[in-house]
């Protein structure tokens, strides 16, 4: 009961909530996403954002496995006359060959997967060589600082809330250790509280 609410909730926040971020980040996501192409596959679509991001011509499968989202994926893609393909399955089991992918993207997403490693050493298997993981996640801040005691001190309330998300992992050092041949992260910052510490960028296999 908890967690369907929970789950629920975190939907209508993306469906209905996430417009001023999305604007925020709107320049850096159009210049990591250039170049998309051909079968991709993206973790955690959520409602979306990234939808209009995406080729035409590709095939694109998303994987989120809270039922909750799926409405607001069917319409994102209508509004854009895109054919997607939604699996309702977890990151750490991707339901795709070995190789078969050309890109994986995440944005938000691996605050919450309940094992991080676990989903990179997937997202690696589905690659095709030179294949990308493209991402865009919110981390933890620089350890010693305020932000950074302010999120350990909300994590457990935050990840009920926010179906699973946790405020304070460092995930550039879990992809910088994942196994890719190339890796290029930046951090930045947007003004969003306890989440306002993030890095984007894209790994090579």
């Amino acid at each position: 009961m908890q967690a369907g609410w929970g789950k629920r909730v975190h939907a209508w926040c993306l469906g209905h909530c996430a417009g001023k971020y999305e604007r925020w980040v709107a320049d850096r996501k159009r210049a990591l996403f250039t170049g998309l192409h051909g079968n991709i596959i993206e973790i955690g679509p959520g409602a979306g954002p990234n939808l209009k991001f995406m080729p035409s011509d590709s095939r694109w499968i998303g994987i989120e496995p809270n039922p909750f989202m799926h409405p607001y994926l069917k319409k994102a893609a209508a509004e854009l006359a895109l054919k997607i393909e939604i699996r309702a399955v977890t990151a750490e089991r991707l339901p795709a060959d070995n190789a078969s992918a050309d890109a994986v993207v995440s944005t938000l997403v691996l605050c919450s997967v309940t094992d991080p490693a676990a989903t990179l050493k997937e997202i690696l298997r589905v690659l095709k060589p030179g294949g990308r993981f493209l991402f865009m996640e919110h981390v933890a801040a620089p350890e010693g600082t305020l932000l950074r005691r302010i999120q350990r001190l909300i994590r457990p309330l935050w990840k009920r809330i926010a179906d699973g998300c946790h405020t304070d992992r460092e995930t550039w050092s879990t992809i910088q250790a994942a196994g890719f041949r190339e890796v290029n992260i930046d951090h930045f910052r947007v003004p969003m509280g306890p989440v306002a510490t993030q890095i984007s960028g894209y790994a090579v296999k």
